[in-house]
């Protein structure tokens, strides 16, 4: 886990007081990933152009794991859109950093890291149509990429937050993933809406109407306990759409919230997927 700067830590503490401006969030991904070799690349994927950062020096591996980032800044408020939605704070990045062994790469969403401003990226991709069919298909395509890219033939896809929901839905239309994690994943935006009482996202796929094609998928989901965005509870009722003998692994961490103390923690946690 890379130490971060002073000026790092002063973009994560008062971010939220002010808001860093697209380009400065872009800054603390690029900084975060030049500390440890890592660069950023990107991918034209059908309807939108997807950043993703990967090490510099090529490495060729049989196993890959793929690092997808949260809804990012989506809204300013509760009733107020961002205009751009790169991430103050890239948490999926910085999980894809700390993972402690085997090759690793992490990929943005749609609109995110300079994106936003294009005539394709229309907010609705950081709202309502978040987990559209033509997100995931790009998603999807961006994933071929890096595949090849590292020479790999097995996937793990780790998703955070709205990433494990793209994590999810990739999932179920691939043959090459061999496993599935999750962090504070948002597997069922029906559920989770309504238990937030916002507006339903219309215009996406939702992770739960998958989980006959995903039955087979060796799966592990965190949450914390004090995660009152993507609650235990939630993520329980996704892994109990499952049969008894396929049932994912849903993986409760006591102290720990939506942010917290994942990218901290984990090493630790991917040993504990490793060691199952």
């Amino acid at each position: 886990m890379p130490r971060l700067s002073p000026w790092l830590l002063c973009v994560f503490l008062t971010a939220c007081m002010t808001l860093p401006s697209p380009a400065e969030r872009r800054g603390v991904a690029d900084t975060l990933a030049r500390m440890q070799g890592w660069h950023a690349l990107t991918i034209p994927a059908g309807a939108f152009d997807l950043v993703a950062y990967l090490p510099t020096v090529p490495t060729h591996a049989q196993r890959l794991t793929i690092y997808l980032e949260g809804d990012g800044l989506a809204w300013i408020t509760g009733t107020q859109v961002s205009s751009d939605p790169t991430p103050r704070d890239p948490l999926a990045l910085r999980l894809a950093l700390a993972q402690p062994a085997g090759a690793a790469a992490y990929l943005g969403r749609p609109c995110q890291y300079g994106d936003a401003e294009s005539s394709h990226c229309p907010s609705r991709y950081w709202t309502s149509h978040r987990f559209a069919p033509e997100v995931i298909a790009a998603s999807d395509r961006a994933i071929d990429d890096l595949k090849q890219h590292f020479g790999a033939s097995r996937l793990t896809l780790v998703g955070y937050s709205g990433g494990g929901a793209v994590a999810a839905l990739v999932a179920a239309r691939r043959t090459d993933v061999e496993r599935l994690v999750t962090v504070a994943g948002n597997l069922d935006h029906q559920a989770w809406t309504s238990y937030q009482r916002i507006h339903p996202l219309t215009g996406s796929l939702n992770p739960a109407d998958q989980t006959e094609v995903l039955h087979p998928l060796p799966q592990w989901h965190f949450v914390g306990a004090k995660d009152s965005n993507i609650t235990p509870a939630l993520v329980q009722s996704f892994a109990d759409r499952f049969p008894a003998g396929q049932r994912p692994v849903v993986l409760i961490k006591p102290g720990f919230d939506h942010r917290c103390c994942w990218a901290e923690q984990w090493p630790h946690l991917w040993l504990e997927i490793e060691a199952r």
